[in-house]
């Protein structure tokens, strides 16, 4: 039994396999782009977007008069399907490829129209009563009808994104109360500073990273203006007076998210701005989170020999030579995803720049960067969080200690006796071993009641008056 359809375009036949809802421009792009092995069936929201915008352009086309009642019926309930998670195998492209977009558009086309001969009771393949181009793709280019789907992949893809974010900043708050009456050393330089909490080491991560709540929703905010109805270039050709708009209004409709045409669609079209200042985003997310991850790898460090302040779950063993020992493992392989969004932040930059008179070519691989980043941070905190965070516990004793024995307590006498005298009190106890305590006791610099009051850590951990 023949196992294979034979479809055709402007380079010839070829075989396209009998079950597929692809058809042979999708098939063209499997076996052109063997590139990254991520296909398009990996980034569901990006596929759910795609149905978003055909649905969108079928509706407008309808209501202008463009396409007929059963079959734009037939065409948004093929793509309800897809947006409700039907299909999505049949997106078998990869995202890295020549083309700027035009092979994942006409797998969306080819898809929904092969859907659509299905319901009509046709063989896929019968285009004649319903193209991928001519009736899914009416009024559209892949230079429009593309872009447009990527933002709306990353708007729903943001939300999950900030959701992620969100647990994560509550697990440090959480861990923040838990070790609030922890006395510890705080650092600079990784040299002994002056005294703080372990509580207030933990909320200030928490503090760090809801700061990017709102610089990501703020960025993704640029997703919502679309470029529908600009076609080829920007100019409109083959779309109808008043689509561009009616389009962006049929979207938000569909979407929720306050969709609006570009005010000039020329400049719109090859502009990749959104993208370059949403990966940016990320990425400071990214060096945050990296650097709390290297914060946390140091205060765990040890356990007799480094800081040991603190205890991260013991996850795996860590050592094929050494027994008993414990590695870091989950800061550790956040802090190598972290790096890895640094570096496709700079892909983004190097593909928006490579944009070239009316369109940027280089989208593809611009949106792979950017999508996925996008789950590969969302994979990353929720790793962070469930398998290290929430198991943290403090080393109360160990980090009390570390502050009577300090010098850099000496930095609370400053406003007594002095910085100059301070700074003898501390070299002696450097030179001597002495504690900075009985140095200040044995010289009679101030009273063992006056000093006990000063050196009380609690005393050192907020602003106070003399």
């Amino acid at each position: 039994m023949e196992n294979f359809r034979k479809e055709s375009d402007l380079l010839g036949e070829l075989n396209v396999p009998l079950d597929a809802y692809y058809g042979v421009q999708t098939q063209r792009a499997i076996n052109n782009f063997k590139i990254s092995g991520q296909l398009l069936s990996s980034y569901p929201d990006f596929i759910k977007g795609l149905a978003v915008v055909k649905k969108a352009a079928a509706k407008t086309n309808y209501e202008l008069g463009l396409l007929d009642e059963s079959l734009y019926f037939k065409i948004a309930e093929a793509c309800d399907e897809i947006i409700g998670g039907k299909y999505h195998e049949q997106f078998p492209v990869d995202m890295i490829q020549g083309g700027a977009g035009t092979s994942i558009n006409m797998n969306a086309n080819e898809v929904i129209a092969n859907i659509v001969l299905e319901k009509l009771g046709k063989n896929k393949g019968e285009y004649e009563f319903c193209s991928p181009n001519d009736h899914i793709n009416l009024s559209q280019s892949t230079n429009d009808a593309y872009p447009t789907a990527i933002k709306m992949g990353l708007l729903h893809m943001n939300i999950g994104l900030v959701d992620k974010l969100e647990k994560i900043i509550a697990a440090f708050r959480s861990k923040g109360r838990e070790f609030q009456d922890v006395i510890k050393m705080g650092r600079t330089q990784l040299q002994d500073a002056v005294p703080m909490t372990l509580g207030q080491e933990f909320e200030a991560f928490a503090a760090t990273l809801e700061e990017d709540i709102s610089k990501l929703n703020n960025n993704a905010e640029l997703f919502v203006e679309v470029n529908m109805g600009a076609t080829a270039i920007g100019t409109g050709l083959n779309a109808p007076v008043g689509y561009a708009a009616l389009c962006a209004k049929n979207l938000a409709q569909i979407t929720g998210f306050p969709i609006v045409s570009a005010p000039d669609l020329v400049e719109a079209t090859p502009d990749t701005g959104s993208y370059v200042i949403y990966s940016s985003a990320m990425k400071r997310l990214a060096v945050k989170l990296s650097k709390i991850c290297n914060d946390l790898r140091l205060l765990s460090s040890g356990p007799r020999a480094g800081l040991f302040e603190i205890n991260l779950p013991p996850m795996q063993p860590g050592s094929s030579i050494m027994p008993g020992k414990v590695n870091p493992v989950i800061p550790e392989v956040v802090n190598q995803v972290c790096f890895k969004v640094i570096g496709n932040d700079l892909t983004v930059t190097f593909a928006a720049e490579a944009g070239q008179l009316q369109l940027n070519v280089m989208e593809p691989v611009l949106s792979h960067a950017i999508m996925e980043n996008i789950n590969f941070l969302c994979n990353a905190l929720d790793t962070l969080r469930e398998k290290c965070v929430v198991g943290i516990t403090a080393n109360k004793e160990v980090c009390l200690n570390m502050v009577k024995h300090s010098i850099g307590i000496v930095t609370a006498l400053n406003p007594y006796i002095g910085y100059k005298q301070s700074t003898q009190i501390a070299k002696e106890a450097l030179e001597t071993g002495k504690s900075v305590y009985n140095l200040v006791l044995e010289k009679g610099i101030l009273s063992q009641e006056k000093l006990d009051e000063i050196l009380d850590p609690k005393n050192m951990l907020r602003p106070h008056n003399k």
